[in-house]
C-alpha cells in the first residue's frame, strides 16, 4: 500500500511522473476515475485551499469526499497509546483510523504541532501513528511537513522554466506575529533540492530550519545537482534569483518559548519590489495564507511575477495526480 506522506520518501522519478498527470489533468478538468472513490479529510486545523481543492479533486473524478473537524463538528481525538482517556476527548486516534479505513478509500490528515516540545513534535507522531494503524493510503495534508504544497509548487516553477536544474532557488523567512509551523519550508527545501536547484535558505540567526531537512536537502543535490547554501543576510541571498519563495516560521531555538519582542526585530525582512530587484527577474510565490504588507508587499504579490494563485490552482491538479496514483487509476 502506498502513502504520500513525505515528498522525500519518493524518486524523483515518481514525482517527476506526478508532475506530468498534473499537467494532463490540468487540461481535462472532469473525468471518472475516481467514481465511486471516497476519501475522508482530518481537519485538527483550520484549511481553506487544501480541504477544498481535495474535495473538488475528488468530485471533479466521479469521487466524493468527507471532511471531519475532530473536537469541532466531530468527537475529539485522543492520540497517546496506551493512555487512559480521563480528559475531555472521546475518541482514541487508533479507533477512529480503523474505521474510517473500513468507511474509505483513503484518508487525509492535517494536524499541526503543538508548539510546546520540538524534540516530541518532530516525531510526527500523529501521523506515524495514523500510518501505522490505517488499511488505506494515507496523504500528508500538513503536519511538520507540508508534501503536497511542494508539489504544486514544482509544478508551478516548471511551467515557467520547464528545467529546474541549476535555477537559483531562494526560500527566503519573513517576519509574522506567531511562532508558526515550519513544514512548508521543510518541504519546499527539500522539493528544490530534488529537482536540483541551486537553493539558498535565508533566515536571521537562530531561524534555521530543523538540520534533519537541511541534511535531506544536501543529500538531494549530491543525487541530482545542484547546491545548498544557508544565509543570515536576506539582500545576499536574493542576488540572482530565479525564483523566491517567501515563508513564515518560528524559531526552534524559541519552540515552546516563543518571545514576540525578539522575532519582531526582524519586521524588515519583509519582500519589497527593492529586494525582488535583486534577482534575476525572479518570480515569487507563498503557499497562502498570507500577511499582505507584512510578508510581501502589495506591489510584490500583484506583480506579473507573482504566483501565488497559480501554485494555489495548481494544488487542485497535483492533488488529483497524487489520489490517481495512491488509489491506482493513474
Amino acid at each position: 500500500m502506498k502513502n504520500y506522506a513525505n515528498i522525500e520518501d519518493f524518486p524523483i522519478e515518481t514525482i517527476e511522473a506526478l508532475l506530468d498527470s498534473a499537467s494532463m489533468l490540468k487540461k481535462i478538468k472532469f473525468n471518472n476515475l475516481l467514481k465511486n472513490k471516497t476519501m475522508v479529510g482530518l481537519f485538527f486545523n483550520p484549511s481553506t485551499r487544501t480541504r477544498t481543492s481535495f474535495d473538488l479533486a475528488m468530485s471533479q473524478q466521479g469521487g466524493h469526499f468527507i471532511s471531519l473537524e475532530p473536537g469541532s463538528k466531530s468527537w475529539g481525538i485522543d492520540f497517546e497509546e496506551n493512555m487512559v482517556m480521563d480528559g475531555e476527548n472521546e475518541e482514541h486516534l487508533k479507533d477512529a483510523i480503523n474505521v474510517l479505513s473500513r468507511y474509505s478509500d483513503c484518508i487525509g490528515v492535517r494536524c499541526f504541532p503543538g508548539f510546546l516540545d520540538w524534540d516530541y513534535d518532530r516525531k510526527d507522531m500523529v501521523l506515524q501513528n495514523i500510518l501505522k494503524w490505517s488499511s488505506v493510503p494515507i496523504i500528508n495534508m500538513e503536519t511538520i511537513s507540508h508534501p503536497c504544497q511542494a508539489l504544486a509548487m514544482l509544478l508551478t516553477m516548471k511551467e515557467k522554466f520547464n528545467n529546474l536544474k541549476k535555477k537559483k532557488f531562494v526560500l527566503s523567512w519573513s517576519y509574522h506575529p506567531k511562532p508558526l509551523n515550519t513544514a512548508v519550508g521543510n518541504s519546499a527545501l527539500i522539493a528544490a533540492s530534488m529537482a536540483g536547484m541551486d537553493v539558498t535558505v535565508v533566515n536571521p540567526p537562530y531561524y534555521d530550519l530543523d538540520e534533519k531537512y537541511i541534511n535531506i536537502a544536501k543529500d538531494f543535490v549530491v543525487k541530482n545537482g545542484g547546491t545548498v547554501t544557508q544565509s543570515n543576510n536576506q539582500d545576499e541571498g536574493l542576488a540572482a534569483a530565479d525564483f523566491v519563495y517567501v515563508k513564515s516560521w518560528g524559531s526552534l531555538k524559541q519552540y515552546g518559548n516563543f518571545k514576540k519582542e525578539e522575532q519582531a526585530k526582524y519586521k524588515d525582512w519583509t519582500i519589497t519590489s527593492a529586494k525582488m530587484s535583486l534577482t534575476n527577474n525572479g518570480y515569487i510565490s507563498h503557499c497562502l495564507p498570507i500577511r499582505r504588507n507584512l510578508i510581501a508587499t502589495d506591489e510584490v504579490l500583484d506583480s506579473e511575477n507573482s504566483l501565488i494563485y497559480e501554485e494555489a490552482e495548481n494544488r487542485l491538479h497535483v492533488q488529483k495526480a497524487i489520489l490517481n496514483y495512491l488509489l491506482g487509476v493513474s
